[in-house]
């Protein structure tokens, strides 16, 4: 499966912004989606991950409440709406794919898009 993130972009702290994936070449019901994000100089860190249905949610302690993942099957979509977002959001966001169920390891995805920048100022 191919997989590429957009939606990135310049925002003011306490803003909002909503990134999307687009899968292609396979059924995008057979992954779990995962986001991931990579700040300057660091590592890649866990965001949140969504079940292939869709009905399924997990995410990292310092996005809960702010973040929201969500899929659309039929549009191949996976979706990462971020709020009240902070100057430590600041990072390229990645989407990836598993087939090997819930992930929350970098290692544990198989399939990852080139990401999107997300900056945001105070």
């Amino acid at each position: 499966v191919q997989l590429q993130a957009s939606g990135g972009g310049l925002v003011q702290a306490g803003g909002s912004l909503r990134l999307s994936c687009l899968a292609s070449g396979r059924t995008l019901s057979s992954y779990v989606m995962g986001w991931f994000r990579q700040a300057p100089g660091k590592e890649r860190k866990f965001v949140g991950a969504i079940s292939q249905s869709g009905g399924s949610t997990y995410y990292a302690d310092f996005v809960k409440g702010r973040f929201t993942i969500s899929r659309d099957n039929a549009k191949t979509t996976v979706y990462l709406q971020m709020n009240s977002l902070k100057p430590e959001d600041t990072a390229v966001y990645y989407c990836a794919a598993t087939t090997t169920g819930w992930a929350l390891m970098a290692r544990e995805y198989d399939y990852w898009g080139p990401g999107t920048l997300v900056t945001v100022s105070s």
